[in-house]
């Protein structure tokens, strides 16, 4: 394709002598160090309280029973950690793509996958196509990744790394850029938008407040307006005050609604607001 394609930010793609390099993960270092830190922290933070509580007790008994105890925590908490640091490392150097390089830079006709110990050459041809696949929770995105199709039990995912520039990477110029690259080909570029619905109820679900400001209106329209709209609502007593119960209600739904009531308002001001409708 020609040069003036589009092109995503510095650090998402880089020129190389032989192609066009999408970056997922641009330093090996740092994937490797932040798979290791998690290995480690995890386990320790879960057994950490315990070990605490143990071995104040040890002190202050100074049982034989419980300083054993105190060895066993600790010997599983060193298990624990063996294990993840193992598992995360299998796992980094085995389905971690680093980067997808397309040869030549332009009209490519292959595309080099690369992971950590290896990498692998595929005719774009053979691509039958290439879905970028972006997850959302409450209108925020939370992740982004490029998931390369070839047809029946042949797909990869390729996710960038924490904090990768390609975390934070325009859809639409991401779009367009592969779309430059593999539209000779014919290989469909598509877009597909997931949006994350999984609240734990009750204690992420939302409060009449919460959906009254979150959709502007008294506190007292907040039930006719979830009945109308569809937002499901869940009741139970909270522990700490068993004398009345507390009504909550699905975040997930409550947010569409207040998209739906806010383009309303944008389209159709009330009489003395200061919203607007867009310019044709």
């Amino acid at each position: 394709m020609a040069t003036g394609d589009p092109e995503p930010p510095a650090g998402v793609v880089s020129e190389t002598a032989a192609g066009a390099r999408l970056v997922f993960v641009p330093s090996r270092v740092r994937a490797v160090g932040f798979a290791l830190g998690s290995s480690v922290l995890v386990p320790l933070w879960i057994a950490a309280p315990l070990l605490l509580a143990f071995l104040v007790v040890a002190v202050l008994t100074d049982s034989g029973v419980v300083w054993f105890l105190v060895r066993v925590v600790a010997g599983l908490a060193v298990l624990a950690v063996v294990g993840l640091v193992l598992a995360s490392m299998w796992m980094v150097a085995t389905t971690t793509v680093r980067w997808i390089e397309f040869r030549p830079r332009e009209n490519p006709t292959q595309a080099v996958i690369a992971r950590f110990m290896r990498s692998e050459n595929v005719a774009v041809a053979d691509l039958e196509r290439v879905v970028i696949v972006e997850r959302f929770r409450l209108g925020q995105r939370k992740s982004i990744k490029v998931v390369l199709h070839r047809g029946p039990g042949w797909e990869i995912d390729c996710e960038p790394a924490f904090h990768a520039p390609l975390s934070l990477v325009d859809t639409q110029v991401l779009l367009d850029w592969l779309a430059g690259r593999l539209g000779s080909a014919r290989t469909a570029v598509e877009y597909r938008k997931v949006t994350d619905r999984n609240f734990s109820r009750p204690a992420e679900w939302w409060t009449q407040s919460d959906l009254a400001a979150l959709w502007r209106v008294p506190v007292g329209a907040v039930d006719e307006l979830a009945e109308r709209h569809g937002v499901r609502r869940y009741a139970y007593t909270p522990r700490a005050a068993p004398a009345y119960t507390l009504t909550v209600y699905d975040p997930g739904r409550a947010y569409e609604v207040a998209e739906e009531l806010r383009g309303k308002r944008t389209r159709n001001p009330e009489p003395g607001s200061t919203e607007a409708a867009p310019d044709a």
